[in-house]
C-alpha cells in the first residue's frame, strides 16, 4: 500500500497580496453593480427643482429600462470622462461597439425623471463617444410617437393637458408693499446661488421701473422662482398686492430655441411637434429639417449627411423622404423657467438613456451658511416622483 503523500500548504499571502486580492475583488464587485444594477449620481444645476435640488444625490435605475451594453468598452472602471482629478482620458475610443439594450421592467414614459447622456454634447465635449457624455437628469414629457404642444407653459400630450409637477418651479412677478430681503426667501427655500461652477442661479430678484417725476428707477417689486404651495402662501400675505405670471406671449420666437429656424416658439409656447419614432417616415424639406434634420445627422449612424435649405443628402444621394432608425424622448426640467432642455436641443436618442432616477439617498445645501445645516435632513431617502 502506497502512503498518501501529506499535503503540503499553501503559502500565506503576504498583507500586501491580501490587501491587493481584496481591493481587486471590491472594484470588480462595484464596476459590476454600477454596470448592472444601480448607480449613483450628483445634481449640478437647478434644472429640476425643486423635485431635485442641487446638492441631491440620488440613485438611478438601470434595471427599470433594461442595461445598456457599452459602446466604449475600454474605460478605467468606477470612472466617468476623466481620471479622478487629472485632466486625463480615463477611455479610449479605439473600439466602438453597436448599443443593445436588455429588457426591463418598463419602457421610459411620460412623467418618468431619466438620467441620460446631454445629447449634443457640451462645448468642450463634443469628441465624446455617446456614453461618455455629460449626465443629465430630466421628466420624460413626450415618447416615442407623442405629440407635444406647450401653450402658455401648459403642456399637452396627444391633445391631454399633462399636469405640472407638484413640485415644479416657475417665475412670477410679485408686486409688493415692503421691500423683501435674502432672509425672507431662505424661509420658503427660494436662494440666489452666485458662485455655482454652471453660473449664477437667479431664483429671486428686485423689479425697477422708472420714475418720470424723479427721473430714477424705484423698485416696484421682484421676479420670483417658486412652486405651486410657495404661491399659495404669498397669496394669502396682505402686504403683496399682486402675482402675474411671467409667461411669454404666443408666436414670438426666442433666440435658441430648438426649431426657431422655421417656428416662432419659445420655452411657454412651443410646438406642436412630434417625437419620432422607430420606422416612423416623415417627408424632407424646410419645415421638417428644423426639427428633424439635426438628429438625421447626429445620431441616426448615417455617412455623409449634408443639411442644405430644404435638402437632406446622405451619402451623395439626396432624399425626400426619412424614415427613423431609432426611438426619441422629449425632456424638459420642472424648473420650467431655468431649464436648458428639449426646447433647447431638441430630442434625446434612445441610445443615450442611461436609467430612472428612483430615490435621494443624501443631500447638501451648496449655500448654506452653518456647517450643521448643510444637510437636508427632510429630503434623504426621498422617492423621485
Amino acid at each position: 500500500m502506497f502512503k498518501k503523500k501529506p499535503a503540503t500548504p499553501k503559502p500565506k499571502k503576504s498583507f500586501f497580496r491580501e490587501w491587493a486580492d481584496s481591493l481587486l475583488f471590491a472594484v470588480i464587485a462595484a464596476t459590476l453593480i454600477r454596470f448592472l444594477t444601480f448607480e449613483a449620481f450628483a445634481i449640478p444645476t437647478p434644472s429640476m427643482e425643486s423635485t431635485l435640488m442641487v446638492g441631491d444625490y440620488l440613485f438611478v435605475s438601470k434595471l427599470h429600462y433594461g442595461i445598456r451594453t457599452p459602446r466604449t468598452p475600454l474605460q478605467v472602471p468606477l470612472t466617468h470622462q476623466k481620471i479622478w482629478g487629472t485632466d486625463i482620458p480615463s477611455f479610449s475610443d479605439a473600439i466602438q461597439l453597436p448599443v443593445y439594450r436588455t429588457p426591463g421592467f418598463s419602457e421610459v414614459k411620460s412623467g418618468d425623471v431619466v438620467v441620460f447622456n446631454y445629447p449634443p454634447g457640451l462645448a468642450n465635449e463634443t469628441e465624446y463617444p455617446a456614453d461618455m457624455k455629460t449626465y443629465y437628469v430630466k421628466r420624460c414629457i413626450g415618447t416615442p410617437g407623442d405629440k407635444i404642444k406647450i401653450g402658455r407653459e401648459v403642456v399637452f400630450v396627444n391633445g391631454k393637458e399633462m399636469p405640472a409637477p407638484p413640485r415644479a418651479e416657475t417665475f412670477y412677478f410679485v408686486k409688493t408693499k415692503e421691500n423683501l430681503n435674502e432672509r425672507f426667501f431662505r424661509r420658503y427655500d427660494i436662494v440666489n446661488d452666485f458662485n455655482s461652477p454652471d453660473g449664477p442661479f437667479i431664483n429671486w430678484q428686485p423689479v425697477e421701473a422708472y420714475d418720470e417725476s424723479t427721473k430714477t428707477n424705484v423698485p416696484i417689486g421682484y421676479n420670483v422662482n417658486m412652486t405651486q404651495s410657495v404661491l399659495a402662501q404669498f397669496r394669502e400675505m396682505e402686504w403683496i398686492e399682486r402675482i402675474e405670471p411671467t409667461t411669454a406671449l404666443p408666436n414670438v420666437a426666442e433666440p435658441g430655441a430648438y426649431g426657431s429656424a422655421a417656428y416662432n416658439w419659445n420655452r411657454d409656447n412651443y410646438g406642436p411637434l412630434i417625437v419620432p419614432k422607430q420606422g416612423a417616415i416623415i417627408p424632407i424639406n424646410e419645415k421638417t429639417i428644423a426639427v428633424y434634420g439635426p438628429i438625421i445627422k447626429r445620431y441616426e449612424a448615417n455617412k455623409k449627411v449634408e443639411v442644405a435649405p430644404g435638402i437632406i443628402s446622405i451619402d451623395g444621394q439626396v432624399v425626400t423622404s426619412y424614415t427613423f432608425k431609432q426611438d426619441y424622448y422629449f425632456m424638459m426640467g420642472d424648473n420650467r423657467h431655468n431649464s436648458e432642455d428639449s426646447r433647447f436641443w431638441g430630442f434625446v436618442p434612445a441610445d443615450h438613456i442611461v436609467g430612472k432616477a428612483v430615490f435621494v439617498w443624501m443631500s447638501i445645501d451648496p449655500v448654506a451658511d452653518q456647517v450643521w445645516n448643510k444637510i437636508r435632513w427632510n429630503r434623504l431617502f426621498r422617492v423621485i416622483e
